[in-house]
């Protein structure tokens, strides 16, 4: 009689499982039962205010579900019995949704940023760095300035922790020194850590982008109000021409 290897036994025993896994009722769903779903004979249930009506059969509690015009959900299905909850199942899950994205939106995300310099870098490309070095650190990031030498540049390291003395030095009113410069093989490495916090610099972000929005709406509203007054003038001037340029009427005697 043939015998199956090791792998085959066990990618049949793996479709056996999933076979069988599908006959129970298939994949488990993050989202809770709702009315018709629920399978269970009666419910601890709570009333859409949060009161506690107790332990109902399941035709009631879906007959009251009916009568307020909401949904019944299942919060706690590993309760005995499972709790119930009456409410506008869509609703809650636009809410959940909003304060999940607001939540992410005010995560901070530690970021480190990385810079790289030459010992002997020109003045415009220091200013250029430093510019970037700046920038990092006022979003709160952290910058990891990287010195790299080559040739006989590596006989000279004094040169490059001077300048990472004087950059750091440079910027000392929005970042410190994290991190020490250290050699490590052709390279000495410095880490700059900001002042502020990611959620201070995310938070004066999002108000200097407002107060910029705040603003251009307040000069587009400038711009409508004052081109109806300037068509006005513009429509009143020749009026204004004819009647200089028109001789006086003399009264008849």
């Amino acid at each position: 009689m043939y015998r199956l290897g090791w792998s085959h036994q066990k990618t049949c025993a793996s479709v056996r499982q999933a076979v069988a896994w599908c006959y129970r009722g298939g994949s488990i769903s993050a989202e809770p039962r709702i009315n018709d779903r629920i399978r269970v004979p009666e419910v601890r249930l709570v009333g859409p205010s949060g009161e506690q009506v107790g332990i109902v059969p399941l035709a009631k509690a879906l007959e009251l579900a009916q009568e307020y015009d909401l949904d019944l959900v299942e919060v706690a299905a590993n309760a005995r019995p499972p709790v119930c909850k009456l409410m506008d199942y869509g609703k809650f899950k636009y809410e959940s949704a909003m304060k999940a994205r607001e939540a992410r939106k005010n995560q901070a995300h530690t970021v480190i940023k990385e810079m790289k310099l030459r010992p002997k870098i020109d003045p415009h490309d220091y200013d250029t760095k430093k510019g970037h070095v700046v920038r990092f650190l006022k979003q709160g990031d952290k910058v990891k300035i990287t010195i790299m030498f080559r040739g006989r540049e590596q006989s000279r390291p004094e040169l490059g922790f001077r300048l990472l003395q004087r950059l750091a030095s440079d910027v000392e009113e929005l970042g410190f020194i994290e991190s020490n410069p250290k050699q490590d093989g052709r390279n000495m490495i410095m880490v700059l850590g900001p002042h502020k916090k990611k959620t201070e610099a995310m938070a004066e972000a999002r108000e200097a982008q407002a107060a910029r929005k705040a603003e251009r709406q307040g000069v587009t509203s400038e711009e409508t109000s004052e081109a109806p007054a300037a068509e006005t003038e513009a429509a009143e001037a020749p009026v204004a021409e004819a009647e200089a340029e028109a001789p006086a009427e003399t009264p008849e005697a």
